[in-house]
């Protein structure tokens, strides 16, 4: 079973529905955003998350803009106001490319409507909507290009090892990662996959390990801590990830503690796989060491859930995201190919 994340529901006066993942795997609820400031918390608060999945939410959220009271606004006033939402959005999560790549292709889209004469705030918010609905359809293709572009890469037998989310819970369709695998497996390729529980908010634990389940692909939840061991005993043979941004030479953004896993499978000599769409892909970065990396509150690494793990007075330390260089990426899995040995000339030339 292949969950989406995401749903608009209607037409421009419609809403965006999402699964709140905050609650999974114990509740699976869905929660209804219809103002800009109710998506923006469910961002922030990773109720969706994934860059893929922020990108379309964000695109709908640039349709909520204009449903709020947009009755005495005339053009000029919605693209204002379009552009202001898009600014507010983009500052929700700032490591995740695809954010201000959906917000940055839906102000490009009105602006080119308004650029008609005849152009009313009406059409101006049908245009939107059409565009969010397109980057929607085109991540739901993405997503399946994907796997069946890396499926190949998991041979029969093998064991796969994944860090965080990256399945359909993180994207409009069925995933980048966990979509390499969900199409090796219509191939009937019989493969296991360890998955590491992704402290300090256990996306491994809670998301990826339910969706393998769902999707009958044996797994076994490891601590991340566990993953080098298991590579020395021989007992991974490949790694694959998403990624929430790429710069232009290759370096991979992704949830903290892939950098770890790519180090770790570099010395163990184990393939080291990156699954994004093109998308993710920032050009206008030089390398991995502009990507601004979020911090986050120091409550998620000091408690689980409403439990304190760690003693009064203590602090903590919270990067959301590192940075893998690509000298250690085996490949990159595109809707356009496997780019192996990534680096800046291939990617150039790809995109």
């Amino acid at each position: 079973m292949i969950t989406s994340a995401l749903k608009w529901i209607g037409g421009v006066e419609g809403h965006l529905a999402l699964v709140d993942q905050r609650r999974l795997p114990t509740d699976f609820v869905t929660i209804e955003c219809r103002e800009i400031g109710e998506l923006f918390e469910a961002i922030k608060t990773l109720a969706v998350r994934g860059a893929p999945a922020i990108g379309v939410s964000a695109a709908y959220g640039m349709v909520l803009a204009l449903r709020q009271g947009s009755g005495g606004l005339d053009v000029a006033g919605a693209i204002a106001r379009l552009e202001s939402t898009g600014r507010y959005l983009v500052s929700c999560r700032p490591t995740a490319v695809n954010l201000a790549w959906a917000v940055d292709r839906i102000l490009k889209r009105a602006h080119a409507y308004t650029d008609d004469p005849a152009a009313d705030v009406p059409g101006l918010r049908r245009a939107v909507l059409s565009e969010a609905h397109a980057i929607r359809d085109e991540d739901v293709a993405m997503c399946l290009r994907i796997g069946r572009n890396g499926s190949g890469l998991i041979k029969p037998g093998s064991v796969i090892l994944t860090h965080c989310n990256a399945g359909a819970l993180a994207t409009a369709g069925q995933g980048t990662a966990l979509s390499v695998m969900f199409e090796a497996k219509k191939t009937g390729t019989d493969f296991t996959v360890y998955a590491c529980e992704t402290r300090p908010l256990l996306q491994g634990s809670r998301l990826t390990a339910w969706e393998l389940q769902q999707a009958r692909i044996p797994v076994k939840l490891i601590c991340d801590g566990m993953a080098g061991w298991l590579m020395k005993l021989g007992k991974i043979d490949a790694v694959i990830t998403g990624a929430d941004r790429i710069a232009a030479n290759g370096d991979v953004a992704n949830k903290i503690g892939t950098y770890s896993l790519a180090a770790l499978a570099a010395r163990h000599g184990v393939a080291f796989y990156v699954a994004a769409p093109s998308s993710t892909f920032d050009l206008s970065i030089e390398n991995g060491g502009n990507i601004p990396i979020e911090d986050r509150p120091a409550d998620e690494v000091l408690n689980v859930g409403s439990i304190r793990i760690s003693p009064e007075g203590v602090d903590a330390c919270n990067p959301a995201f590192d940075v893998t260089e690509a000298e250690l990426v085996t490949a990159i899995i595109t809707e356009k190919g496997v780019m192996e040995r990534p680096e800046a000339a291939k990617i150039s030339a790809a995109f």
